[in-house]
C-alpha cells in the first residue's frame, strides 16, 4: 500500500485497527470497503459486520448534525484510495 495515495493513511489505520479487533472509525471504512479493498488484493482476514450503519451510528454519537456529511467525506476517500490502487495495478 501507497501511503501517499488518497486517504491512504486513513485506511491504513483502519487495517491496523482491524488487525487488533478494534472498531474504530478507520477500521469501519475499511469494512465497507472490504470487497473492492480484496479484489485489489489487500488482505483483510477480520472485517465488521454492518459496517455502514455502524459508522453512521458512529459518527452520529459524536455530532449528529454533521454525521452525513462526514460519513459522505469519508466514503468519498475511501472511493479516492481504492480508484488510487486501481490505476496501481
Amino acid at each position: 500500500m501507497n501511503p501517499a495515495w488518497p486517504g491512504g493513511d486513513l485506511i491504513e489505520a483502519g487495517m491496523a485497527d482491524l488487525a487488533r479487533g478494534v472498531e474504530s472509525i478507520p477500521a469501519l471504512l475499511v469494512s465497507i470497503g472490504a470487497p473492492r479493498l480484496r479484489q485489489l488484493g489487500f488482505d483483510l482476514a477480520r472485517v465488521i459486520e454492518d459496517a455502514e450503519h455502524r459508522l453512521y451510528q458512529r459518527l452520529a454519537s459524536e455530532n449528529s448534525d454533521a454525521a452525513h456529511s462526514r460519513y459522505n467525506a469519508l466514503v468519498r476517500r475511501l472511493v479516492s484510495f481504492e480508484r488510487a490502487a486501481e490505476c496501481e495495478h
